[in-house]
């Protein structure tokens, strides 16, 4: 008897702590500090997930990316290999709700955040895609990235690629 109470306790508390694990690692979840950081600079915003989207973009999302975060993604932007997450905030003003997309960066264990684009009436998603040539839907415009970009997408809408030069953001329209 006192084996069998034994193993129901060991077993569970290994749920316990597996359980605990998967909601520390969800997808659309960030490190504390940054966290404190988004409520204080953006009281009120929280990072789109895959509830937001319409079922049609929910689709087109899950296709390339599988449950991924629509509003979170890490990469190596500034390409110094810090921790630097592209996040999209739902802003809700009580008559409109709008999307930022907001580029957090860790440098010597403290989080800078920079808004870099604002969407009005709008819940866009955002990806990274890798190092290359992007050009801009007019034919007027190229980028030549050297890292990771990061693409801020309404879809059946418009997106948007930035990258890092090495001293500003420059943005690209894939689709307008």
């Amino acid at each position: 008897m006192r084996l069998k109470v034994t193993v129901l306790v060991v077993a569970l508390c290994l749920l316990a702590s597996i359980r605990a694990a998967a909601q520390t690692t969800a997808p659309c979840s960030l490190p504390q500090a940054l966290q404190r950081e988004v409520a204080d600079k953006y009281p009120g915003a929280r990072i789109v997930t895959l509830k937001d989207l319409a079922e049609d973009d929910k689709t087109l999302f899950q296709k390339d990316h599988g449950n991924d975060c629509p509003g979170l993604v890490n990469l190596n932007f500034y390409g110094d290999g810090k921790p630097t997450i592209a996040l999209v905030l739902i802003v809700n003003t009580g008559t409109t709700v709008s999307a930022e997309l907001v580029v957090a960066h860790e440098l010597a264990q403290k989080w800078a955040t920079v808004l870099i684009e604002k969407a009005e009436s709008s819940i866009p998603v955002v990806w990274s895609q890798g190092p290359g040539e992007y050009k801009d839907v007019y034919g007027e415009k190229e980028i030549r990235a050297t890292g990771p970009v990061i693409v801020f997408c309404e879809y059946n809408a418009w997106a948007i690629v930035y990258a890092w030069t090495g001293s500003k953001v420059d943005k690209i329209w894939l689709r307008d």
